[in-house]
C-alpha cells in the first residue's frame, strides 16, 4: 500500500538534501585549522587534568586501605 509513496517519496528525500547542502557556509582552510588546532590543544590539557586527578585519587585510596 505505501510501496508507491514512499518511492516517489526517495527522489524529492535527495533533492531536498542536495538543496540543503548548498545552504551551508563551510569555513574556510584557515579557519579550520585554528579550530583544529584548538580542539587538539583542549583535548590535551583536559586529558591531563584527568590523569592527574585519577593519580591523585588512586594515591588517596591506597593510603586509605594501608
Amino acid at each position: 500500500m505505501g510501496d508507491s509513496a514512499e518511492k516517489k517519496a526517495r527522489p524529492s528525500f535527495f533533492k531536498g538534501v542536495k538543496s540543503e547542502f548548498k545552504k551551508i557556509n563551510w569555513p574556510d582552510r584557515k579557519t579550520t585549522i585554528k579550530q583544529s588546532v584548538a580542539v587538539v590543544a583542549i583535548s590535551i590539557v583536559v586529558g591531563l587534568i584527568i590523569a592527574v586527578v585519577d593519580y591523585v585519587v588512586k594515591y588517596g585510596v591506597n593510603f586509605i586501605i594501608k
